[in-house]
């Protein structure tokens, strides 16, 4: 993997299990535990000034079928998770979400589904319908690092 930064490099691997690099206060997260591996040439998440950025996530999973649009909905949430405890946060840290569906007629299965994850803790969002290329949604989002957390 190739990074780029100004000022000092240094290049250090997780042990947490998953796959990480971190460069000049920047972390990289290669890979989640359980989470399908990136299908190009881009990270799964970037943490940087106490802030995970993910890359957006789909209901893709190794040995695991999605079903209804709920389930899809459920299966993106879990990927989106895994990718945000890898980088060392989670749901109740997340101040923003970005949400792409692929029709207008998922909005309310998706707020159904999307509310069970976030229940209380609602993050500030952006929900907007686009065409994806061979899935019906994608999700990312903006979270603040736990304490200790930073991988």
């Amino acid at each position: 993997m190739s990074t780029s930064t100004s000022g000092s490099t240094n290049t250090n691997t997780n042990t947490s299990g998953s796959g990480s690099t971190s460069t000049s206060g920047i972390t990289r997260i290669d890979s989640a535990p359980g989470v399908p591996a990136a299908v190009g040439p881009y990270v799964q998440a970037t943490s940087a000034g106490g802030f995970v950025f993910t890359t957006g996530q789909i209901p893709a999973a190794p040995g695991r079928s999605t079903g209804t649009f709920e389930d899809e909905v459920h299966a993106t949430l879990r990927n989106l998770e895994a990718v945000l405890s890898a980088a060392g946060s989670d749901f109740d840290h997340v101040v923003k979400v970005n949400t792409y569906l692929s029709s207008p007629d998922q909005l309310a299965p998706y707020n159904q589904a999307y509310e069970k994850f976030f229940a209380d803790r609602r993050p500030a969002r952006t929900t907007v319908c686009v065409g994806l290329w061979g899935v019906s949604l994608e999700i990312d989002c903006i979270a603040v690092v736990r304490a200790g957390g930073e991988q």
